[in-house]
């Protein structure tokens, strides 16, 4: 396949020496963060007594959704045989590998003691709801990694004739699979299809289970409804779309290639999001009219106490407003407003899941406590230090350099699909 020069596409070219270039400045300045949380510990964050989690949890949960959207994305192509996003399968499944990873380094600094991670796997307790979630994400992982490795297996395969070290390494990942067939192709496209079928209840499964862990939690009336999980399945769903929108807008030639696809996700992401925002409002109403003051308090916080500004200006205006208007007027038929909108989304929704963690726990189980009691930890007053954001940034960051470097290596026009068998 004929590589493509910046000066055959210097749209293209441009936005992937932005994603490169951010993708780095982010790394470099998280390693502060990553230095700061190993040596200090949870000492520079700004979380404490009261609000136990903070910006990396709400990172975690994003992140997961990221994941969990671009994958249900991905099995339209490879379960429901769905021909319009069909360029972007594997750009899908690499989106949600990458994602996957993002959310788990997120969840891993805000342990206490993070070498003891790998205990809650060996000694999972399974009447805990945690416990089934992590089981969950390491099948969807290795699922994950398993899927796209026989997608890409006879790619895998051809650039291991390169010379030198990258041949070593693509050898190395075939594991020295022969040289593929149409036999093969067959059999390799009917494997994705099985996994990618019996994908979609583990993706369903894991995210509902995230929005069922935080559902069950009854000292928390701001959390505790029977629809977070169907919430956090739309959210995933709108988001991973959103992110496939920018994503497809950088790579494969970018707006060049990619404008039906680009429309077509937009479309769908449209229609997504306004069901999401039906559920969340209805969320909000039922709330506000069954007056019952533990289930408003946190509401009110989230709506017209401190965070305020997270869910007007944050999640409402930048992730709502503005995208949805790029996506019902005369813009939405052209594709870099189209590509803005996506980006507006992926960026809002980090505002919706702040208003999930935070909000639900700066209300007071003990009326008065804080104020009883003088100390920065016993407060309700989060805001993110600066080595949380910084340590969080190194993780986008990473992500992006290793998207970029997955696009790379392993960039083709088209991966395995039925035409091509």
């Amino acid at each position: 396949m004929k590589q493509v020069t910046c000066c055959e596409n210097q749209t293209a070219c441009g936005l992937k020496k932005i994603f490169w270039y951010l993708g780095g400045f982010l790394f470099l300045i998280g390693l502060y963060g990553w230095i700061d949380r190993l040596w200090y510990g949870h000492l520079h964050a700004n979380y404490g007594n009261v609000v136990t989690w903070g910006l990396w949890v709400s990172l975690y949960i994003y992140f997961i959704g990221l994941s969990a959207g671009s994958f249900l994305i991905s099995s339209l192509v490879y379960v429901f045989n769905f021909k319009q996003f069909e360029r972007i399968g594997w750009v899908a499944l690499l989106t949600a590998i990458i994602t996957l990873l993002m959310a788990l380094f997120s969840i891993w600094v805000d342990l206490g003691h993070m070498e003891r991670a790998w205990k809650v796997m060996i000694f999972a307790n399974f009447k805990s709801p945690m416990a089934w979630m992590i089981w969950l994400y390491s099948a969807y992982f290795l699922l994950l990694l398993v899927e796209t490795w026989f997608l890409l297996r006879g790619d895998l395969v051809r650039q291991a004739s390169l010379s030198g070290l990258p041949g070593r390494v693509f050898h190395f990942l075939s594991f020295g699979s022969p040289a593929p067939s149409e036999i093969t192709q067959k059999r390799d496209l009917k494997i994705v299809r099985i996994l990618a079928t019996i994908g979609v209840p583990v993706a369903v499964m894991f995210h509902g289970g995230v929005g069922a862990l935080f559902g069950v939690v009854a000292a928390r009336p701001h959390w505790h409804s029977g629809l977070f999980p169907i919430l956090f399945l739309l959210s995933a769903l709108v988001s991973g779309g959103a992110l496939l929108i920018v994503v497809t807008s950088i790579f494969q030639k970018g707006f060049e290639a990619n404008r039906d696809t680009i429309f077509a996700l937009g479309k769908l992401v449209l229609g997504l999001l306004l069901l999401d925002l039906l559920f969340q409002f209805s969320e909000i109403l039922v709330a506000f009219y069954g007056g019952i003051p533990s289930h408003v308090e946190g509401l009110k916080l989230a709506l017209f106490g401190p965070y305020a500004w997270v869910f007007w200006v944050w999640q409402i205006g930048i992730g709502t407003v503005i995208p949805v208007i790029l996506l019902t007027t005369k813009t939405r038929h052209q594709v870099g407003w189209v590509a803005l909108a996506g980006l507006l989304l992926v960026i809002g929704f980090i505002g919706m899941r702040l208003n999930i963690v935070i909000p639900g726990l700066a209300v007071e189980e003990i009326k008065g406590l804080t104020t009883a009691y003088v100390s920065t930890r016993v407060a309700t007053n989060y805001f993110p230090s600066v080595s949380e954001w910084l340590l969080s940034a190194g993780i986008v960051g990473f992500g992006l350099l290793l998207f970029g470097l997955g696009e790379l290596f392993l960039s083709k026009e088209n991966k395995l699909t039925e035409d091509e068998v």
